[in-house]
């Protein structure tokens, strides 16, 4: 891993999970993370209630919008967190894969999303701790 570690979330739409994981990760980790999302079939938008629940805990995600997943943003990543689209992602050797087990919010409404946002968070907490031995939680 270099100095400045780059990580890349990939959902199959790139609109609710990776959207979030990657706006809490470029949040805490105050820049010291090189941060991607994609997805496999990216949506039109992001999920407008991924942007409400991240909203209520001070992170604006209202400008982001979906992306395809490529090769060379796995190529360029060192560490890749798949959400349920693990099987579509290219993998390369000296990647650090990981699959996280989150409920889809694809229809969902706030408050439905709150609890995968909460999860979200917290597992972006311990990566970096594994990531940054400096950071501290807030």
């Amino acid at each position: 891993m270099t100095d400045s570690p780059s990580v890349l979330f990939v959902c199959i739409h790139n609109a609710g999970r990776s959207q979030m994981a990657a706006a809490y990760l470029t949040a805490l980790s105050g820049g010291r993370v090189q941060v991607r999302s994609a997805g496999s079939a990216p949506a039109d938008a992001v999920n407008p209630a991924a942007v409400a629940a991240m909203a209520e805990d001070g992170i604006d995600m209202s400008a982001e919008i979906p992306k395809v997943l490529t090769v060379d943003a796995v190529r360029e990543s060192d560490v890749v967190i798949t959400m349920g689209c693990g099987d579509t992602c290219p993998v390369f050797p000296g990647k650090r894969y990981e699959d996280w087990a989150l409920a889809d919010p694809a229809g969902q409404g706030v408050d439905a999303v709150r609890p995968i946002r909460d999860d979200i968070k917290a597992r972006i907490q311990g990566l970096l701790a594994e990531l940054l031995p400096e950071y501290s939680q807030p």
